[in-house]
């Protein structure tokens, strides 16, 4: 029995770990990271990622164990911030493809000092860029699926915990070596990946849009017969 609970909390870790972290890509964000913050030396960006990845630890733990119930309360459903926040993170997509390249105001965001940019830390650098409505989303279907078993919960809290705790390090570790990463690039492949990042980030943006107004038109599909139905007069069998 140790043995088969054992197994399961490590399945149910590799499962909330990789879909996590394929839903965010660290270091794939890394590039559009650095990006933020080019006007940075290394000990402050380093210092930024990990006020960064302290809000993405926050985030994932209240959308672990809290999402549902704050959605609820606020009366916001998953279309709606999944719409929202595609809105945001295709935006800044966008914004990044079209910034032009020169001396003469590049990123205007970039060259902001570290002041300004612990500002913007959690918006929007956290939420959406980092830990967007995709990740928000999963990350509470992956808190709904935990058993109502007194025992069972503290272990799968373990687990949330423990997945949280794992998708904030990849975080850290990608955002604090995404300058690293970009020396091994070289200037011209740096910049190539991060136009290439911009374009999906942009893409995903418009996807999670898609996504979100699906669900919407979905669930006004599935009412319509019946409110239609309920509109209908009776009519007589005469």
């Amino acid at each position: 029995m140790p043995n088969f609970v054992t197994s399961r909390w490590v399945a149910d870790f590799l499962f909330g770990f990789g879909a996590l972290f394929a839903i965010i890509n660290p270091y794939g964000l890394a590039f559009i990271f650095l990006d933020r913050t080019r006007g940075l030396s290394e000990d402050e960006r380093a210092d930024l990622a990990l006020r960064v990845a302290g809000y993405a630890f926050a985030v994932l733990l209240a959308s672990l164990f809290l999402g549902s119930q704050i959605l609820n309360f606020f009366g916001v459903t998953i279309p709606a911030l999944r719409i929202a926040g595609g809105l945001v993170v295709a935006a800044t997509g966008w914004s990044m493809l079209n910034a032009t390249s020169g001396a003469a105001g590049p990123h205007a965001e970039a060259t902001a000092d570290l002041a300004t940019m612990k500002r913007m830390a959690f918006f929007p650098l956290t939420i959406p860029l980092t830990t967007g409505p995709g990740t928000i989303a999963t990350a509470i279907a992956i808190g709904i699926s935990r058993t109502d078993s007194l025992d069972a919960m503290f272990g799968s809290s373990i687990v949330s915990l423990a997945v949280a705790l794992a998708v904030t390090a990849a975080i850290y570790h990608a955002y604090r070596k995404s300058s690293a990463m970009a020396r091994l690039f070289g200037e011209e492949g740096t910049s190539v990946v991060t136009k290439l990042s911009a374009f999906l980030l942009l893409c995903i943006g418009v996807q999670i849009i898609i996504t979100g107004t699906t669900d919407v038109a979905r669930t006004i599909l599935d009412g319509a017969p019946h409110n239609v139905h309920e509109r209908l007069p009776v009519r007589s069998s005469r």
